[in-house]
Formats: C-alpha cells, sequence, structure tokens
C-alpha cells in the first residue's frame, strides 16, 4: 500500500478513534504511524472532520420545524413556491451531503478519462458466459498468487504474457490489442484484465474504482501493465483485496 492508496481509505476514518477497531482501515493507520508526512495528513484530516461535525452538531434547529415540514408535505400546490433562503445551520448541512455526494460519485460512477477506458468498458459490459477460459487455478505460479488470501491485488508481481498464452489463457482483442482476462475467487468471483501499457496509454499507479449497474472496477498501472479488476460485489469488494 502506497500513500495514496493509505489516503483513499483513510479519508473515510471518522475522529474520535470509533473505526479503531475495523479491520479495513488497519494497514492504513499503521501507514500513517509510520510515516511523518502521511502522518501529519492524517491529523489535520481527522482535525478538520472532528471540527466540522462539532460545528453540526451545534446547530439547533428552530422551533416548529418538524412541524412545519410534515405539514408541507401534506398540502400541494399548482405552481413552485418561491425560493428561500435556508437557514444557516440547514444550508451547512446541505453543503456538507453536497460535496460528500460529488466526492463518492467521482470515485465510484464517473468513467474517467483515459486509456484505461477501454478495458474496464470491456470489464463493465462484457457478458459472463464469455468468460471460458482456464480460471487461475490452471495457470501456475501467478494463478496460485491470485488465489491467495493474503495476496493484495495492487501489489501484483510482474506478469508473463507469453506464459499465459501458452498456459492457454483466454485474449479478448480491444481495439486491436491483446487483453488477458482470468477468473479467480475470494470468496465471489473477480474477473482481471491484464494488457500492456501504452497499448491504451498511460494509467494512474494507484487504483482507481469505478461502478455501473451491479458491477464495479478497480483500474491501475505497474511493471509495465495495465490492471483491470472486476466483480459483482460492489466497491467494497474490491477494497477488500485491494
Amino acid at each position: 500500500m502506497n500513500n495514496e492508496q493509505a489516503k483513499f481509505i483513510l479519508r473515510a476514518y471518522r475522529p474520535g478513534g470509533r473505526d479503531a477497531g475495523d479491520a479495513l482501515f488497519g494497514e492504513a493507520v499503521r501507514q500513517a504511524q509510520a510515516d511523518p508526512a502521511l502522518g501529519t495528513w492524517f491529523a489535520r484530516e481527522q482535525a478538520f472532520d472532528a471540527a466540522v461535525a462539532a460545528k453540526v452538531r451545534a446547530a439547533a434547529p428552530p422551533a416548529g420545524l418538524r412541524e412545519a415540514i410534515l405539514t408541507g408535505g401534506r398540502l400541494s400546490a399548482p405552481a413552485a413556491a418561491p425560493r428561500r433562503r435556508l437557514p444557516g445551520w440547514l444550508a451547512l448541512a446541505a453543503s456538507i451531503a453536497v460535496v460528500a455526494g460529488a466526492t463518492a460519485t467521482w470515485w465510484l460512477t464517473t468513467p474517467r478519462p483515459g486509456p484505461l477506458d477501454p478495458m474496464a468498458r470491456l470489464a463493465l459490459n462484457e457478458p459472463l458466459s464469455e468468460h471460458t477460459g482456464p480460471t487461475a487455478d490452471k495457470l501456475g505460479a501467478f494463478g496460485a498468487w491470485l488465489q491467495n488470501p493474503d495476496s493484495r491485488m495492487s501489489e501484483m508481481p510482474a506478469v508473463d504474457l507469453a506464459q499465459l498464452k501458452a498456459q492457454g489463457c483466454r485474449t479478448i482483442s480491444v481495439g486491436g490489442h491483446e487483453v488477458f482476462e482470468i477468473c479467480f475467487r475470494h470468496g465471489r468471483w473477480y474477473h482481471l484484465y491484464v494488457a500492456r501499457l501504452g497499448d491504451f496509454g498511460a494509467a494512474a499507479g494507484a487504483p482507481v474504482l469505478l461502478a455501473q449497474g451491479e458491477r464495479s472496477v478497480a483500474t491501475w498501472a505497474g511493471h509495465q501493465l495495465e490492471y483491470v479488476l472486476m466483480t459483482e460485489g460492489g466497491p467494497d469488494a474490491l477494497r477488500r483485496i485491494l
């Protein structure tokens, strides 16, 4: 795990130590404790989150707000009501919700422009009935590494594509370039797509998550290769093995 990956995880860590016992954050927290620069960033993020949370808790809604909302919900009007300025506490809460929602949408649903788009599009849309190649248990040492529950996909070792091809690994032509596809299990099925770096341009070194319908993908690069990892288990299923 590098610092950018650790930051991605730690942005969800709640202030006050409420997530200290959550294994999802363990490795990232340990990295922040060992790396002074990351530790400083983490402390600043926690302080900011705590300050915002305190402001929201301190805001008191005006008397009668609940009744007014319920009354408004029971009434209908032929024309839209004129827009009114929100009370300060409500405007703050709305702003926080908008920012949080926009951040989640960027990470999980917005197509990321760049070289991995063709591979990500393939992973998100290809029928699973097309996945007819040998699974990881038939692809030697690399297949065994993929199936090891201790393996972290973002730390992928170097892959010998020629050897995978000789072992019968399934390949797909995407824009005239060869993409290798391997299926493996970590409780659920995952589908890994691998291509040579440069076939689709440059790729980000740290995983980027995207989602579409029931499928989610993580895209990243390393060892002169580009990777797309797909599952139908949702983004959390990807984070668990990245």
